[in-house]
């Protein structure tokens, strides 16, 4: 699967995040429990984000891996997830240093708020109409601010995923400034090398 592909890709049967918590952060890029993946996350998140303090809705947190790192780098978060046992894990892991709700990403229970940036990892190529996802997601940043959209393409036989053109097919009348940054072929991040189609978009409104 290349970027080229604008296709789109099956999504993934549903999944029973509850039941996933408990181990979810045994993956290395998920509980950043390493070093060098925690800092290889941290370098990324540092050029992707703005450079002074800014409002970060990070969209489908799970256990608050990238929200405590957003954090740390001086940021105001607000994490959003779906599963209570997600949540309750990004609110013990971000011990009070960011607000963590528990909702649906396709329509976070941000009222009114608007954000700096909409950081969103592995969640959009899950959701059935990510057209109309990112749509209300653009009502919820400010003017200048940004997307910061991490996804992927997994699997051979079955691909599941949303590959990074027909991504930027989408944010294209939502947007400004659109950029790609190929992710699969750093292994640190992932804490393994991989062989499929990992990527993030930065992209201005």
């Amino acid at each position: 699967m290349t970027s080229e592909n604008t296709h789109a890709v099956a999504v993934a049967p549903e999944t029973d995040w509850d039941a996933q918590a408990a181990a979810f952060d045994d993956e290395p890029d998920h509980g950043l429990r390493d070093p060098a993946v925690r800092a290889a996350w941290a370098d990324r998140l540092r050029a992707w984000l703005p450079g002074q303090p800014a409002d970060v809705l990070d969209l489908g947190c799970g256990t608050g891996s990238l929200s405590l790192l957003v954090v740390e780098q001086g940021h105001r978060v607000t994490g959003v997830d779906r599963s209570p046992a997600m949540a309750e894990r990004a609110r013990a892991k971000l011990a009070g240093r960011a607000e963590i709700l528990c909702g649906d990403a396709v329509a976070p229970p941000v009222e009114r708020r608007r954000f700096d940036v909409v950081l969103v990892r592995h969640v959009l190529w899950a959701l059935p109409d990510p057209a109309g996802v990112l749509r209300h997601w653009r009502g919820l940043l400010r003017p200048g601010g940004r997307f910061v959209l991490i996804e992927g393409v997994w699997g051979t036989l079955a691909p599941v995923g949303i590959p990074a053109a027909r991504l930027t097919a989408l944010l294209a009348p939502l947007t400004g400034d659109v950029r790609v940054e190929r992710l699969s072929d750093d292994s640190v991040l992932w804490g393994k090398d991989v062989d499929d189609e990992r990527y993030a978009v930065i992209a201005a409104v």
